[in-house]
């Protein structure tokens, strides 16, 4: 006989989990023991919403679900803000929390808060566990469904009594998932609408940043020769800085790839999921231009995207059997191409700026020159945010990690750490705002205690930048959004970390180049100039719209 809590990790073990994040509490303290003697590493969090952020980054960077664990009550609630960022980014996440005793209430109420119901909003199955027979079994239907597309988060609840009963009964083996595919029909009508087009532009949106897309989809773009541009999170989705790519759209409307959105007749939308703000508005198309979707499983319509036809099914295997059935289409024949250079010269200007502090083209200019190819940027979110998707340049698949779907603050932090943790010899970096990175910056001493090569971006401005910008464009006054901050290179000194505040702009680059060449957790405190926010976003894009 065995008791819950060994067949859980055993369960774990045999899903390949190899680490679980989070804080226990005395209803999970048989987990725990049962923790300490197996493979798996309890990574401690100083909060349990860094650690879900963490499970949930796992799950964007592998495909496989993260595991981050919790006691009851006030825990398991600290779990929900992670549980919505990867229930809306579509990242696979186990997350497991306690409950006391079910057979009895000794404790009456107290803590007792019912998580299961909690949670059913935010994920995709959340069960309480009931007898300690049935984990195997549902630990192997979490990880199904939580893989399954679309993907995303689960949540099973473990009482204290059902973790110390005793059961016997086998481990689930894992089993492969197959996806269906579209039928020959399907394939035949949507590259005959490529080939007829004039004007045929890509759309990489959400979904076709999933792991295994890689290969194939920079495989279909390089085939097709198709020029393409991406959304927020379907930025670094085809590998390698492509004379194909013409631009992020990371704003719905009048940015400058919209030149490009507007002149084609054809978008071909491949993963894109309207839990991202619109990439642009169908509402608006072009006279006769058509919307085609691939993806997982039919278009959500909304307002703003219903699409002409669609190609459903495993998107890898449909856009390699999409490429088989087109001829390239020759780059001079695309007017679209005529449009890229423009455009990616416009979005740079001013990345050679010299005034301090710094611009945010210079800063994202300044990042990309420390990071190579495969270094990874993982941003919390605010207003830089927009700055990275327009004019970062991506030449690996799954190098800047950022959240437009839920577009919480605090992720960057612990979204990094995990990424160092998966990729321990790559460069990584967290790019924060003042105000995200306070709201998890206790995670410092997690990142001290593993001993990670990490470096910390902190973009100052004493304010909460991004609802400022918003403030001052409707034409409200300036106020409610600024607040003081703490000295960060002696905040990092107070966790064993190392700290910089950079005073010229020169010393931008030089000292995260110091940071990642020392070694170490390193916070690199630098004061920004949001000016451009107001010129660049909104009055010279508002003047070439008139």
């Amino acid at each position: 006989m065995t008791k819950g809590s060994d067949l859980l990790v055993a369960a774990l073990e045999n899903e390949g989990v190899d680490r679980i994040f989070g804080i226990p509490g005395e209803e999970n303290l048989d987990v725990v023991e049962s923790l300490r003697s197996s493979k798996i590493e309890l990574v401690l969090t100083r909060h349990e919403q860094a650690a879900a952020f963490m499970a949930a980054t796992h799950g964007r960077l592998t495909g496989r679900p993260g595991v981050c664990l919790s006691t009851l009550g006030p825990g398991a609630l600290n779990f929900t803000t992670g549980a919505a960022y990867a229930h809306l980014g579509a990242m696979p996440m186990l997350m497991i929390t306690g409950q006391k005793p079910i057979k009895s209430a000794r404790q009456a109420r107290f803590q007792i808060v019912d998580i299961v119901d909690a949670m059913r909003p935010l994920t995709k199955l959340t069960r309480q566990i009931v007898t300690a027979a049935s984990i195997p079994t549902l630990v192997r239907e979490a990880f199904r469904t939580a893989m399954a597309e679309r993907p995303g988060p689960v949540h099973l609840e473990l009482p204290e009594d059902i973790a110390a009963e005793e059961a016997d009964v086998p481990l689930v083996p894992v089993h492969e998932i197959n996806r269906p595919v579209a039928d020959e029909q399907a394939l035949a009508r949507v590259a005959a609408l490529i080939r007829e087009a004039k004007a045929p532009l890509i759309m990489l949106g959400a979904a076709a940043s999933r792991p295994y897309l890689a290969e194939p989809l920079s495989s279909f773009v390089r085939r097709a020769e198709l020029p393409f541009f991406n959304t927020q999170m379907g930025k670094g989705s085809v590998n390698g800085g492509s004379n194909l790519y013409v631009g992020t759209a990371a704003l719905t409307e009048r940015d400058y790839v919209h030149d490009a959105i507007d002149r084609a007749d054809l978008i071909v939308a491949i993963g894109h999921d309207v839990v991202e703000k619109p990439p642009f508005l169908m509402g608006r198309a072009a006279p006769g231009r058509k919307v085609v979707h691939i993806g997982y499983a039919s278009a959500s319509v909304e307002e703003v995207f219903f699409p002409d036809v669609e190609l459903i099914g495993d998107i890898a295997a449909n856009v390699i059997a999409l490429a088989d059935r087109l001829e390239p289409v020759s780059a001079g024949s695309n007017p679209i191409f005529e449009l890229r250079q423009g455009i990616l010269d416009r979005i740079n200007l001013g990345t050679d700026e010299t005034r301090f502090p710094v611009t945010p083209q210079r800063l994202v200019r300044d990042v990309r020159s420390v990071l190579p190819d495969d270094g990874i940027a993982c941003l919390d979110n605010g207003m830089y945010k927009i700055w990275f998707a327009r004019n970062y340049r991506t030449h690996v698949a799954n190098t800047l990690l950022l959240d437009n779907a839920l577009a919480t603050m605090g992720a960057g932090l612990p979204s990094a750490i995990m990424a160092k943790l998966l990729n321990p010899t790559r460069r990584v970096m967290a790019v924060c705002g003042d105000g995200g990175f306070m709201m998890n910056s206790q995670e410092i001493e997690t990142a001290v205690r593993l001993k990670l090569d990490l470096v910390v971006l902190v973009i100052v401005d004493a304010a909460y930048g991004m609802i400022r910008w918003k403030q001052a464009v409707d034409k409200f006054p300036d106020y409610g959004m600024t607040f003081g901050n703490p000295d960060f290179a002696a905040y990092a000194r107070a966790y064993g970390a190392k700290g910089h505040t950079v005073e010229t702009i020169d010393a931008v680059a030089a000292t995260l180049e110091q940071a990642f060449s020392e070694g170490g957790v390193h916070i690199v405190a630098v004061p920004i100039d949001y000016s451009e926010n107001v010129r660049v976003l909104v009055e010279e894009l508002a003047s070439r719209n008139r």
